[in-house]
């Protein structure tokens, strides 16, 4: 098997068939890739058809408690969107393929832009349980990159500039979406590692003294290949615990989807709010 699937034509082409297939007639607009426990923000959503991600060439099966693993074919304020209810991980071992094929199969939907969800740890010192932070900008520490290998001219430029990667304009719609709800909007830098280990407190304090306010092992990989291939991207993050080592508590996975579980209302009025915006373009 060649080293850099997610590089091949043939399987980006394949791949973009079968979703064809099982999305027939789909023009969706935006694009939304849920992360960790954000299903729960899922009911501003009306679902027009389903399929499991494991059906498309090259995604495969979520590995990850809080990934469900499906493709949803939805509607939101009157905006046909693509959401993939579940991501893949580079921790998971399978490559970039089923990393970064979402933004492909998106590209090739006619998407126009994208919006990335992930669950966070906090280190900045306001950050608390329970906020939500929209990413301006992110260190990629994660040891390896989404486009290394031979060029592929679908996924964009051979060095693509990212001193943009999120869209400004499309941030600015987030922003003032969320402006009238209430709880404050924050803003910070994420640093995406490789995990799947929990950072040590002296990584934490590295990634402080870097300018990180957030840190996870997703999301960034995502954002790269998206804005190298066209879409804008905007990504917010929902704060789930302190980062090791700034609180007392032991971190735990299954304590963190209950964070998100108990936010869910909150961030699918948010998300609601988002879509509604996209709407009035």
């Amino acid at each position: 098997m060649t080293p850099f699937p997610h590089l091949q034509t043939a399987v980006l082409t394949d791949a973009a068939a079968e979703m064809r297939r099982r999305f027939p007639g789909a023009q969706p607009r935006a694009g939304l890739i849920l992360g960790s426990g954000w299903s729960t923000a899922l009911r501003p959503f009306t679902e027009r058809k389903t399929c499991p991600a494991s059906a498309i060439p090259g995604l495969g099966n979520a590995t990850v408690a809080g990934h469900p693993g499906q493709i949803i074919l939805a509607d939101c304020q009157g905006v046909q969107t693509l959401i993939f209810q579940g991501r893949r991980h580079w921790y998971e071992g399978e490559g970039w393929l089923p990393v970064v094929l979402p933004l492909f199969l998106m590209k090739s939907m006619g998407v126009r832009q994208v919006l990335l969800t992930n669950a966070a740890g906090g280190i900045r010192a306001d950050l608390e349980p329970g906020d939500t932070v929209l990413i301006r900008d992110h260190l990629n520490l994660m040891g390896d990159h989404p486009l290394r290998g031979p060029h592929q001219p679908l996924w964009g430029a051979r060095f693509p500039d990212l001193s943009q990667v999120y869209d400004p304009a499309w941030q600015r719609q987030i922003r003032e979406a969320a402006a009238p709800m209430g709880a404050p909007l924050k803003e910070g830098i994420y640093a995406a590692l490789s995990g799947p280990t929990y950072e040590t407190p002296a990584e934490i304090r590295m990634l402080a003294a870097l300018g990180a306010d957030l840190v996870g092992m997703s999301t960034v990989p995502e954002a790269i290949v998206a804005a190298s291939c066209g879409l804008k991207v905007a990504a917010l993050s929902c704060v789930t615990n302190k980062g090791a080592g700034l609180a007392d508590q032991l971190l735990a996975h299954d304590e963190m989807l209950t964070q998100l579980q108990s936010a869910g209302e909150r961030l699918a009025s948010l998300l609601e709010a988002v879509w509604r915006r996209l709407s009035h373009e």
